[in-house]
């Protein structure tokens, strides 16, 4: 389950983290978009640098194309 946590706020900004299952993310967060499975014009060097605590993409892709993506422990998972 995931839950939400505000630790300040500004107006109707706000800093929080979100934790779930596969860890923590600190919002607000730049989160990169895989198409087609993979990041475009990133590699995972680049993601790396910027500090990229999550990547969305849509595993189907990834099961269609039995491709690799890290996960939280900097490893990197195969869909089954």
């Amino acid at each position: 389950m995931n839950k939400f946590k505000i630790l300040h706020k500004s107006g109707k900004a706000r800093a929080g983290k979100l934790e779930t299952p596969h860890g923590v993310i600190d919002t607000p967060n730049f989160i990169p978009v895989g198409t087609q499975a993979s990041v475009k014009a990133l590699s995972v060097r680049d993601l790396k640098e910027i500090g990229a605590q999550i990547v969305l993409v849509n595993t189907y892709h990834c099961y269609r194309r039995r491709c690799n993506f890290p996960v939280s422990s900097g490893r990197f998972q195969t869909p089954a």
